[in-house]
């Protein structure tokens, strides 16, 4: 049980959300929306995205109110709700989505530092990965000292990014043209009809929604647990408030073929074409600030996730010590390492942000739908709604929404990511095995050996596909 002084309130647990959804994902929304979508699509995408997405934070404050027993994130709801494999899973995979996530930040961090510096590239020089090391560690260092004291530095830089994000709206309120906006009102002809440029916009939302999750994340370490599921919510409305008046201000500053040609991050491109070149600096420099906060809160959120499943037996028990400080040292470390690991691939291998971003939210798909789906599975059966009158059906159907909203994303997260994820969840049972062991249980049941087999042969082509090049990151 954490100590008192690790204990965190409704302000923490809001900003933890906020610094996990805006981190660089704001600052490309001009250009990655103008890509995929006009105006009217883009509209139309806001708000089914926003509805969408509403349906399933108030699926983790339900979950949060009716088992506040599950208090150690979204994969206790997967492993609550169909068998230890599938938590087990729904945990590792969140986890490398976690990792992936950190270190496209290092990669958009050091790509922005190369706007000043040419030595840093695109991020993915020996330079920039040098740095990147650095800084991990640096990180590293500064977790170990207390999850507190890293919460503490998240809200302040959670505040701190905000600024240049608040000043982009003001001025770009104050140039937005409606004759821009209504220009190509439903799209160039090269972006398809609506129905395609819907499936792109989900592709955008797909990245810069995830971390939605943070607060539940954080469950057993808040002071109240009704604050998980406000902070969720209040969260969640008011980063959706600002992706969609980022993106739609835009569009009527520039046209949707100058947006979608913009380098990245684009909003400072808009900003230089209202204001002149200090209006980018401005804004590179808090793209900077805001990937560093978001590196924060999901460096935390990477460790929390390990210790938390080793907690309840999910992981294996080395996972679940933690330091004088309270800080789970040896989920921490691990964690980092395999940034570090991703960082050396990048570099090798060129890596860019938006493959490492795709993926990650790919992988991180998973353990929403299962939240989504535990939800239906929990209303549905009336467990936990024993006097709770019309609220059971009340979430029933927030929760099939939900469900159905998060296999939408699924899909539109594209064919390639889903393989290149099924992969990554294959080397996740060697821990798996471990953690049964220690436990004297057996790996499987039979219908886990079954579902494991299937995971096995996808991964297996996936591989193949690899070999003869019709797959790549």
């Amino acid at each position: 049980m954490p100590s008192s002084n690790q204990r965190l309130g409704l302000a923490a647990l809001t900003a933890l959300v906020v610094g996990s959804m805006v981190g660089a994902g704001i600052f490309s929304l001009p250009q990655n929306v103008a890509r995929s979508a006009g105006p009217a699509a883009a509209l139309i995408g806001w708000a089914v995205s926003g509805a969408g997405m509403l349906m399933l934070a108030f699926v983790f404050q339900a979950l949060a109110n009716r088992r506040p027993d599950l208090d150690t994130g979204i994969y206790a709801y997967a492993r609550a709700g169909f068998g230890n494999y599938i938590g087990f899973s729904a945990a590792w995979g969140y986890w490398v989505a976690s990792v992936l996530g950190n270190a496209s930040f290092f990669v958009l961090i050091f790509s922005g530092i190369g706007h000043f510096a040419p030595v840093f590239g695109e991020g993915n020089t020996p330079a920039a990965i040098a740095a990147s090391s650095v800084l991990l560690w640096t990180v590293h260092l500064l977790v170990l000292r207390g999850l507190r004291t890293a919460a503490i530095i998240n809200s302040l830089v959670t505040v701190a990014k905000l600024v240049p994000i608040a000043l982009f709206l003001v001025l770009a309120a104050g140039a937005f043209r409606m004759d821009v906006f209504r220009a190509d009102f439903f799209g160039a002809p090269a972006l398809g009809d609506m129905g395609q440029q819907l499936r792109g916009m989900m592709l955008v939302t797909v990245w810069v929604f995830i971390g939605i999750e943070g607060a539940s994340i954080y469950s057993r370490r808040a002071t109240r647990r009704a604050d998980v599921g406000r902070a969720t919510v209040i969260g969640f409305i008011g980063v959706w408030l600002l992706l969609v008046l980022v993106s739609l201000l835009s569009m009527g500053v520039l046209s949707q073929a100058e947006l979608a040609g913009l380098p990245n991050p684009s909003m400072a491109y808009v900003l230089r074409a209202i204001v002149g070149e200090w209006g980018a600096t401005v804004i590179i420099i808090g793209s900077i600030i805001s990937v560093l906060g978001a590196l924060l809160a999901w460096v935390l959120l990477c460790a929390e996730v390990l210790f938390a499943a080793a907690g309840d037996g999910t992981m294996p028990a080395f996972l679940g010590r933690e330091n004088a400080r309270g800080v789970p040292a040896n989920a921490l470390w691990l964690s980092n390492g395999l940034i570090q690991l991703f960082l050396l691939l990048v570099l090798f291998n060129s890596g860019s942000y938006t493959s490492l971003v795709l993926l990650a939210a790919s992988m991180s798909l998973v353990p929403y739908s299962l939240s989504s789906a535990f939800g239906v599975k929990l209303a549905w059966q009336g467990e936990a709604y024993a006097s709770a009158g019309g609220a059971r059906w009340r979430d029933f159907i927030v929760a099939l929404l939900a469900s159905a909203y998060a296999l939408w994303l699924v899909y539109a997260g594209g064919l390639d990511n889903l393989l290149l994820s099924v992969l990554l969840y294959v080397p996740g049972v060697v821990l798996y095995a471990l953690t049964r062991h220690q436990r004297g249980e057996r790996i499987f049941t039979r219908w886990e050996w079954i579902l494991f087999g299937a995971i096995l042969v996808v991964a297996i082509a996936t591989l193949v596909a690899f070999w003869k090049g019709q797959l790549t990151l």
